[in-house]
């Protein structure tokens, strides 16, 4: 079994808090991810997203393309149009070979509003979830015939947050809907990241892993936080420095013969925790407990 270690540049710059690393160039977000032994990148908030532009700068650093964000609307938007938003980041991913797109729903998201706690978020009954399962399957058959993957991410302040509502959509759309499992956000909303590796291994297609510190998500439940100010509270961190058991999710992910990118993607304030050496920490966690569940690590 093979799997290929990524990184994402939200530790260098986040893309919704730019007082977080605003003044860090890609050139050295991009230096340091190769130095730290990653082979792939996301993108991020300074990549350009043209496959002529990005290409050369990505293969002057020695890195694949592995994936990115994209913030969908589809629950409010008409397919069609969301196929429109989609196809310029689609087009550049199918170009330099990026595998999955990992897609979000944020229609009347609060992830990114630094004075709405988490638990306003919105919510979406069964039979609703059911409808947009079917309109999310349609657009990921659509990526799948431009060559791209949907990766579903859960993601705290949206829609689909929780370990009931991963299921729920997980029964409610096809198997081109393929899940970007996060450790990180499944652990802060409460779920358990290993029972949903067990239930969905065979839908998951692209794997975040970071970890979470205890104290600080405790507390940014007991003062009701918003996710950004959890986010600067400090959260989030790399694997191996954190409460979550990596060993197990690289166990079960055997279990589950995952075949995929393994990104660490670990938002924190680079002034308090230096990219490029929580970049060395995270790779070499995830290397040891990866290769001790039976992985060879591809580059």
């Amino acid at each position: 079994m093979k799997i290929r270690l990524g990184v994402a540049p939200i530790a260098w710059t986040n893309s919704d808090l730019p007082e977080l690393g605003g003044g860090v160039s890609l050139e050295q977000c991009l230096r340091e991810s190769r130095a730290a032994g990653y082979s792939g990148t996301e993108t991020g908030v300074k990549f350009p997203l043209d496959a002529g532009a990005l290409g050369p700068i990505l293969a002057e650093h020695e890195l694949h393309l592995v994936s990115g964000w994209f913030s969908g609307r589809l629950l409010t938007d008409s397919l069609d149009d969301e196929k429109r938003r989609l196809e310029p980041q689609l087009d550049c991913f199918a170009a330099l070979g990026a595998p999955v797109l990992v897609y979000a729903e944020t229609s009347g998201s609060i992830q990114a509003i630094k004075d709405r706690p988490v638990r306003e978020r919105p919510r979406l009954a069964p039979d609703e979830i059911v409808r947009y399962g079917e309109k999310l399957t349609a657009l990921a058959e659509h990526m799948r015939d431009q060559g791209v993957a949907m990766a579903y991410h859960h993601h705290m302040g949206t829609v689909i947050e929780t370990e009931a509502e991963i299921d729920a959509l997980m029964a409610g759309t096809g198997p081109a809907v393929g899940l970007a499992l996060d450790t990180g956000h499944v652990t802060y909303a409460g779920g358990d990241a290993l029972a949903i590796i067990g239930r969905h291994g065979a839908r998951i297609n692209h794997v975040h892993c970071k970890d979470i510190r205890d104290d600080v998500l405790e507390r940014a439940h007991a003062a009701d936080m918003s996710f950004l100010e959890s986010v600067i509270a400090g959260v989030f961190t790399v694997p191996g420095d954190g409460c979550i058991d990596f060993a197990g999710v690289a166990r079960k992910l055997a279990d589950a013969h995952y075949r995929g990118w393994v990104v660490v993607e670990a938002e924190q304030d680079p002034e308090k925790a230096p990219p490029f050496e929580y970049a060395k920490l995270g790779h070499a966690h995830l290397s040891a407990v990866f290769k001790a569940a039976g992985f060879k690590i591809a580059h």
